[in-house]
């Protein structure tokens, strides 16, 4: 389980294809603080850390991960959003957030604000649940945000500086895919629903 808040930037350095899965390894600052089978979102995705060295870790992503998101789509020099997992002690300062993610979506305007800057996402709708709504949460590239501008298959963020310089977002730009977690409660009550009026 994740609350959004991303914790750090990490620099992807080496990718290597077994069969159908791809292994990433990062180099990070916090890798003598990790263990193997810990759970670590990246930009998003829960994966499972296999290997420790003293300043680099390494995640496996299957198949479904890689066509699902756009980890499959990384080359080394890229950064990669990442948060450990929620302690249960811990504040939730953003929202429900668990490293499953729904689909991709596209950058199709980024938009200056004096200061700040807004995002536009486009993606495909493929279920119920599977949208925005306006003042709700959505979760891009693994930040938790809210949403503005919601549409049938579009939406806005806002995004502040410090989120901007701290997080992968300082190079998202138009044409850029992301990935999307949509608010689990409102899949949960899209789901009930949909029991409910058959």
């Amino acid at each position: 389980m994740f609350s959004g808040i991303v914790e750090r930037t990490v620099t992807l350095t080496d990718i290597r294809i077994e069969q159908q899965n791809k292994t990433f390894t990062f180099r990070a600052d916090f890798c003598g603080e990790l263990k193997i089978d810990q759970s670590i979102a990246h930009n998003g995705v829960c994966l499972t850390v296999v290997d420790i060295t003293e300043d680099t870790y390494s995640v496996t992503a299957m198949k479904e991960t890689l066509l699902r998101s756009n980890l499959g789509q990384l080359q080394v020099g890229d950064i990669v959003n990442v948060e450990r997992s929620m302690r249960p002690d811990a504040l939730l300062d953003g929202h429900i957030v668990q490293g499953h993610v729904d689909q991709t979506a596209v950058c199709t305007a980024k938009e200056d604000a004096d200061g700040s800057w807004y995002f536009t996402f486009e993606y495909e709708p493929q279920g119920a649940g599977l949208c925005t709504v306006e003042k709700g949460s959505v979760t891009v590239n693994g930040v938790s945000l809210t949403v503005c501008d919601s549409k049938e298959s579009s939406f806005r963020v806002a995004i502040i500086p410090y989120t901007f310089e701290h997080t992968n977002f300082c190079r998202i730009g138009v044409g850029s895919v992301v990935n999307l977690e949509f608010d689990i409660v409102g899949k949960y009550i899209a789901r009930l629903m949909q029991n409910y009026t058959k």
